[in-house]
């Protein structure tokens, strides 16, 4: 891959990230009749460390929903948070 092809490949991830974002926790999305459920869980948890990032120059986003069903809420954002630890240690190459 050159380097263009990478330099392309990261304008890429980081505008579609961007994109992506705009149903951020704490960003005014769930109302308090409409709360965040499961699947928003999971989203929130997917694009946590984004949310990290951002928080830190929009006091209004956080990385955690308030405003949410409860443990199910829970249970979609920590399986979204921790999915990544078990990809990296299945993509690790095992040395005999």
């Amino acid at each position: 891959m050159t380097k263009n092809n990478k330099i392309y490949l990261l304008l890429l991830y980081c505008i579609s990230m961007i994109i992506l974002s705009s149903c951020m926790a704490g960003g005014g999305s769930s109302s308090i009749g409409n709360p965040a459920g499961f699947f928003k869980g999971i989203w929130h948890g997917w694009i946590a460390p984004l949310s990290l990032i951002l928080s830190f120059f929009n006091h209004n986003l956080s990385i955690y929903e308030i405003n949410n069903v409860g443990w199910w809420y829970d249970f979609g954002f920590y399986i979204a948070v921790i999915s990544p630890i078990g990809s990296l240690s299945l993509s690790r190459s095992k040395k005999s």
